[in-house]
């Protein structure tokens, strides 16, 4: 009821100025005005004992200015980020566009973010304590070949403030990070951060899960490749997936032809598909977290149905509100 009275405000806004205003309430802990959205269904992924199985994905929170705000929603834990070593201010205005007809949402941020100091500070300054996600990337004038560079050294930076750590190299808005999903630079990368992961357990006498975070318009080989990369190198999750680049069902519609990765409603058969393959490339050998697509409870148990230990959302939450939390979580029992 509440956000049915808010949603025609923050749409009447650009997307992008609806972000900001939402970040900004979210900062007054403003998730305070949904009484009773926690949800206890507690799960064990990772072995991590997640409170439930709904997260947020990456990119709403991108500097962690919001945690605290975020956890009175109800999340069972929360992703922020993505975050690079170095601020950047992403891609020109602009780079947020919605899609109502299909309840869809195309962006090209860019990685906008203020560098991981700022994220690791904000972390610090949070109250929270519960399951904290914190995806990393490289930054945009970063070559790709060196992009191992800015991994490690935001994987050293966060280590010790984040439960799990997401290695995303799958944002179609950063030139040339998707290579870095096959091949040998995905073996070169997996091997790299794997054993920086270990030195970095060790020393700080704590596990931290590493998780790649893949696109979903990857081939069958592909993902099936990807799969067997995963296991051979000891990677504690997957995250299935990111935005598409396709353009089904929303080519017609205005903003359909903007350039950026397209998330909502219309990525829902695409991000299934890549999720079911990968499901069954690992056969249970490594926890997967499904992402895309997710605009009700139904959805995330397709995704459950699927192989998805965990789910996550962000456009969904956008058009339906903070109430799809409670209501993933309560069917996911």
């Amino acid at each position: 009821m509440l956000y049915s009275l808010a949603r025609p405000l923050l749409f009447s806004l650009s997307a992008e100025q609806s972000h900001d205003l939402t970040l900004a309430m979210l900062r007054k802990r403003a998730g305070k005005l949904w009484p009773g959205c926690q949800v206890s269904a507690p799960v064990k992924v990772m072995g991590i004992e997640f409170p439930n199985a709904v997260g947020l994905a990456a990119g709403l929170d991108k500097n962690g200015d919001c945690i605290d705000g975020l956890a009175d929603l109800g999340f069972g834990f929360i992703e922020i980020g993505t975050i690079t070593p170095r601020p950047q201010p992403g891609n020109p205005k602009p780079r947020l566009f919605r899609l109502p007809k299909a309840d869809a949402i195309i962006n090209r941020m860019g990685f906008n973010n203020l560098g991981v100091d700022y994220l690791v500070n904000a972390v610090k300054h949070s109250k929270y304590e519960g399951v904290l996600g914190i995806n990393i990337g490289k930054n945009k004038d970063t070559p790709v070949e060196n992009a191992v560079d800015d991994y490690l050294i935001c994987q050293q930076k966060v280590h010790a403030y984040a439960t799990y750590l997401v290695v995303n190299v799958s944002s179609p808005n950063t030139p040339g990070l998707r290579e870095l999903q096959h091949g040998d630079a995905l073996n070169s990368l997996l091997a790299t951060l794997r054993e920086a992961q270990d030195r970095l357990d060790e020393q700080h006498r704590r596990k931290v899960p590493l998780v790649i975070k893949i696109a979903p318009d990857n081939s069958e080989a592909e993902l099936q490749a990807m799969a067997e990369a995963f296991v051979k190198h000891g990677i504690d999750g997957v995250c299935v997936g990111n935005t598409t680049l396709s353009r089904e069902g929303v080519k017609d519609l205005p903003h359909g032809d903007e350039q950026g990765g397209l998330s909502g409603a219309p990525l829902t058969p695409i991000a299934n598909q890549a999720l079911d393959t990968m499901s069954k490339a690992l056969n249970g050998r490594i926890p997967i977290i499904g992402v895309g697509g997710i605009s009700s409870a139904e959805d995330a148990l397709a995704k459950k149905k699927l192989g998805a230990d965990l789910v996550q959302i962000y456009s969904g939450l956008i058009y339906q509100g903070p109430g799809l939390i409670s209501k993933i979580a309560r069917a996911w029992k």
